[in-house]
């Protein structure tokens, strides 16, 4: 992201596409795959990212934004990373952890190093050789997760200056992952801090592609100023759907310091088209470009206008993101993680992965608050249930929903409350940082269990203090 570019002075040249003859792989079961210009999972069923940028690198106690991104509909999240050029390196471990939280929320992680950043203009800023030392370096996290994750090599990995050397430099560096032996898609950035003015992306995307043995490489633009009208955004994307080259649009704002994207373009154009998008970003930013937070805070409750078009809107991740179908069939492994550092004060329901088994129950009001319940999502012998809980007329200081049930189901990890179990008798505690609730407003926590042979949902009590 983030530089105001100058305007491309050269002509458009044509793509070659005449002179492509791709010799496409037969779609593998061990991860991402690429043919005629569209992504595949595991399993062979296309897939579109319809997700978000998460900050992770420089803020890593904010492991919560996962099943917070995911809650609001996202399949896909792309994660930032430091190599340790510029920022403190991510080890191993936490490689490893964000590929878990990751997979826990059901999300396509798309790891990314960000210390390539603008490199040529940007002091400090790390090769793409030196990206490559990193993700060998941290290549057993990796292995065997080709399923679940997306390599993007570097970020913008050139600004406005010797951005000629990016297909020679793209090139090595695919070629290098591959002779290390990962297997995963690759995605690659455009230079010109990632927004491809000068079309050297655009105009050299073929040989790049044709160079990697598994012809399993991915393209990313990044979107802002320089893509502020409809016919830009459709004739750069449409040159890569024409050349069946996959295309995917890996940051983009409705606003920057360089220029006022056509956020409602890239949106209708890349749905019309069956490409993928990861919008910038979920929360954290600074240097003047605060407004691209979609969560305020870090506060899921709190979209921005950002958050809201993004999540929300037409042609957003609500209404359009399906989950990859790896997920469909293997429940969460672990709950999603700790509240935030600033706890949101309503976090969102989670839509459901596959529609809920039976209807949501609400007993009648009580004195304080009531409590709905949900299953939203089931598989052989588990479930995931979500509850709401809303205040009545008056404001409360904290709250208590108690449930039991009936064929022996069970809880076995929540979040976003304290729960406990008795028997077949359940009960949730409010957390410290959602038990105050104005009047009517509401709050949710969640949890995973188990069942065997019916799920029936029980009847909830709530009691407010």
């Amino acid at each position: 992201m983030k530089k105001r570019l100058s305007a491309a002075g050269a002509a458009l040249l044509a793509l070659l596409v005449a002179v492509l003859a791709f010799g496409q792989p037969a779609r593998a079961a061990t991860g991402f795959t690429v043919a005629d210009g569209k992504l595949y999972d595991a399993n062979g069923n296309e897939f579109i990212m319809r997700g978000v940028n998460h900050a992770h690198t420089w803020y890593q106690q904010q492991t919560s934004s996962f099943a917070n991104i995911k809650a609001l509909g996202a399949n896909s999240v792309r994660v930032v990373l430091a190599s340790g050029q510029r920022w403190t390196k991510n080890d191993t471990a936490d490689v490893a952890n964000v590929i878990s939280l990751c997979k826990a929320n059901r999300l396509i992680c798309v790891l990314e190093v960000h210390d390539t950043t603008g490199y040529g203009e940007q002091a400090g800023a790390a090769t793409l050789a030196q990206a490559v030392d990193y993700w060998i370096s941290v290549q057993s996290a990796l292995a065997g997760q080709e399923k679940y994750v997306i390599l993007n090599i570097g970020n913008e990995p050139h600004g406005n200056q010797g951005y000629s050397a990016w297909t020679t430099d793209t090139t090595n560096a695919i070629k290098r992952l591959r002779t290390a032996g990962f297997a995963h898609t690759i995605m690659v950035d455009a230079p010109n801090w990632g927004q491809d003015w000068s079309f050297t992306m655009r105009d050299n995307a073929a040989s790049v592609f044709a160079a990697d043995p598994q012809k399993n490489t991915v393209f990313s633009v990044h979107m802002y100023g320089v893509f502020d009208t409809a016919a830009e955004i459709s004739d750069y994307l449409g040159r890569f759907r024409a050349a069946k080259l996959p295309i995917v649009v890996g940051e983009f704002g409705h606003n920057h310091s360089d220029g006022n994207p056509d956020e409602d373009a890239i949106l209708s154009y890349t749905q019309a088209n069956g490409i993928g998008w990861l919008g910038w970003s979920w929360s954290g930013n600074g240097g003047g470009v605060e407004y691209l937070d979609l969560a305020i805070n870090f506060n899921p409750a709190n979209l921005s206008s950002w958050g809201q078009r993004l999540f929300n809107g037409a042609n957003g991740i609500k209404q359009t993101a399906r989950q990859a179908s790896v997920y469909d069939s293997i429940p969460p492994t672990t709950p999603p993680t700790t509240p935030p550092t600033t706890p949101p004060t309503t976090p969102p329901t989670t839509p459901p992965t596959t529609p809920p088994t039976t209807p949501p129950t609400t007993p009648p009001a009580g004195a304080g608050c009531t409590a709905t319940y949900a299953v939203t999502g089931q598989w052989q012998g588990g479930f995931q249930g979500d509850v709401k809980v809303t205040a009545g007329n008056a404001a409360i200081n904290g709250w208590t929903v108690r449930w039991t049930y009936g064929n022996g189901q069970t809880v076995t990890q929540s979040w976003n409350a304290t729960v406990t179990s008795s028997g077949s008798t359940v009960s949730a505690a409010n957390v410290a940082y959602n038990g105050r609730l104005g009047a009517g407003a509401s709050t949710s926590f969640g949890f995973i269990g188990t069942w065997n042979g019916t799920n029936s949902t029980p009847t909830l009590t709530c009691t407010a203090s």
